[in-house]
């Protein structure tokens, strides 16, 4: 069964850091994991996805130096580290998987479309 869940959001002052987590199950270790955000009134984006064989990660460029994907197996957790944020980055951050594939779908990594699994979302509030 495929299960995400996220936590570790929150507010911070900008320049600030926070770790996002994303349990997940024994299963959905084995997929590529994906993060994405949604500020208010925009729409969801890609913010960063790591495979399953090789760790491979990607990032879009609006956050690209300042977060950083891991994964930890023995913990089946999957994590976003964000430095140096900025009020931009607020938003509800979700983790997702499409359940199937090992790896990020290439340059394509943050197409929405591709993920049909979700956690439930964790605010990040930056205030400056």
């Amino acid at each position: 069964q495929v299960q995400l869940v996220e936590s570790g959001g929150g507010p911070v002052q900008s320049g600030g850091s926070l770790r996002l987590s994303c349990a997940v199950s024994t299963l959905t270790m084995n997929y590529a994991i994906a993060w994405f955000r949604q500020a208010p009134e925009k729409e969801r984006e890609g913010i960063s996805c790591i495979g399953s064989t090789d760790d491979s990660a990607y990032y879009a460029d609006s956050v690209k130096g300042r977060f950083t994907i891991s994964r930890d197996w023995r913990k089946n957790m999957v994590y976003l580290q964000m430095k140096d944020l900025k009020p931009e980055d607020t938003a509800v951050y979700y983790c997702a998987t499409d359940g199937v594939s090992p790896y990020c779908f290439g340059s394509a990594w943050s197409r929405i479309t591709y993920y049909d699994s979700w956690g439930q979302g964790t605010q990040v509030t930056v205030s400056s």
